[in-house]
């Protein structure tokens, strides 16, 4: 399933990255691998991969050899780019509201939600927060016959805000 593919470092997302982000994608695309792929290749969850690949996520030297491994690109490169000097800046992928349609139902889910949602997470936990930090994020597809449904949870740890 190898595809010829180019991406462009100057365009959103990747224009505050690391040059290198490019080449991962243009690698992933050419051989055809999906982030589940790769992310069985490396032992990690594929939206964490997905995560990493965006700036979102920080990869051990380890991993980076590893996918620098599964997408045949020299680890030096990698390393130089992504390896120990280099932190993710979170959160900072592109314009608020979002413009694409899938973040931005994402966003919408929250403003329709979102007071809903942290309203009966105080009435099941108390005064506190969900942690982004200690999450798993998973994305499964469940068959309907009115058109396949998308699930998403969130798995984070709960943080009771501290009295004192």
């Amino acid at each position: 399933m190898s595809q010829a593919a180019t991406v462009s470092s100057n365009s959103l997302p990747y224009a505050d990255l690391p040059p290198i982000v490019a080449a991962l994608f243009e690698a992933k695309a050419k051989k055809g691998l999906s982030f589940e792929a790769i992310s069985k290749a490396i032992g990690r969850d594929e939206i964490w991969v997905a995560a990493a690949f965006y700036g979102q996520a920080k990869m051990s030297p380890e991993e980076l050899e590893a996918v620098a491994k599964v997408l045949d690109i020299p680890t030096a490169s990698v390393q130089s780019e992504l390896g120990s000097h280099w932190w993710p800046n979170r959160g900072g992928l592109g314009p608020m509201p979002p413009t694409d349609p899938v973040l931005y139902r994402l966003y919408e889910s929250v403003l329709v939600y979102g007071h809903a949602i942290k309203a009966v997470v105080h009435e099941k936990f108390g005064d506190g927060i969900m942690s982004m930090i200690d999450c798993k994020v998973n994305v499964t597809k469940k068959p309907d016959p009115k058109g396949d449904r998308v699930i998403l949870t969130f798995d984070g740890k709960f943080l009771p805000y501290a009295k004192w």
